[in-house]
Order: C-alpha cells, then sequence, then structure tokens
C-alpha cells in the first residue's frame, strides 16, 4: 500500500463518545506512522459539543473523504454510517483499510472492497499494525 497522508476514521459514533479512547488510539498510531486522520466525532462534531443535522452531517463527511486519500475502517463495531463511508470511498477510487479487533464480525461485502483486512487483539498493537501494512 503507497503511504498516504490524510486517512479519514470510519467507525461507529456514540452520542456519548463511548469508543473515544479507540478513536484516539487509532489517530494517534496513524500519526505515529507519518498520516494525519481526519474524524468526524472529533473534528467536526468536536466530541458532541456541535451537533449537524444528518444531511449537513453526511455533505461533512462527503467532504472530508474526498479530501482524504486512504480510509481506516475500524469494525469492530458495525454502523451504517460506516458502510455509507465505505461504499462512497469506494466508488471514488479511494482505497480502505480495515481493522477490527479479533472476533468481530466483517461483513463479505466490506473484505470485497478493502485492499486489507487487519485483525488486532488490543489498542495497543495498532501501531504495530499500522506499522506493518502502510510500510512501504
Amino acid at each position: 500500500m503507497t503511504m498516504p497522508n490524510t486517512a479519514y476514521i470510519a467507525i461507529k459514533y456514540h452520542p456519548d463518545n463511548a469508543n473515544r479512547p479507540l478513536i484516539e488510539a487509532l489517530s494517534r498510531a496513524l500519526a505515529r506512522n507519518g498520516v494525519e486522520s481526519v474524524c468526524i466525532a472529533r473534528d467536526v462534531e468536536r466530541w458532541g459539543a456541535i451537533h449537524l443535522p444528518p444531511d449537513a452531517l453526511m455533505r461533512a463527511s462527503f467532504a472530508a473523504l474526498d479530501a482524504c486519500d486512504l480510509v481506516v475502517v475500524e469494525l469492530t463495531e458495525k454502523g451504517v454510517g460506516i458502510g455509507i463511508e465505505a461504499g462512497y470511498a469506494w466508488a471514488r477510487g479511494i482505497p480502505i483499510l480495515t481493522l477490527a479487533q479479533r472476533g468481530a464480525d466483517v461483513s463479505t461485502t466490506l473484505q470485497g472492497i478493502s485492499r486489507e483486512v487487519v485483525w488486532y487483539n488490543e489498542m495497543a498493537a495498532l501501531d504495530e499494525v499500522l506499522a506493518r501494512v502502510l510500510s512501504p
């Protein structure tokens, strides 16, 4: 995989930011591997401080996707929005890297559009996993 500059993080969002530690760990792991990240919950909605109507949220998501050269799908937990983002990225020719904790259910359709599907055991392994996958 060519080393990307900016990755869009597609992940299930929670109104209470329950998976904020995972989003932050993934963002740090990308940064340590030389990749900037864009995350709608963090960068646009500011962890719940801003609430966009659904149409504005999707416009912001698509604009962010268009500005990235990789989509990192974290699919430990499924979400409809993740499928929309992955489908949009695939249709636009943006490479998709899917990450999931072992035991998660990754659909065959997502596997089919992903450049690679990588399984990991714990958040602490994200640095190593990304270093291996993103190295030229």
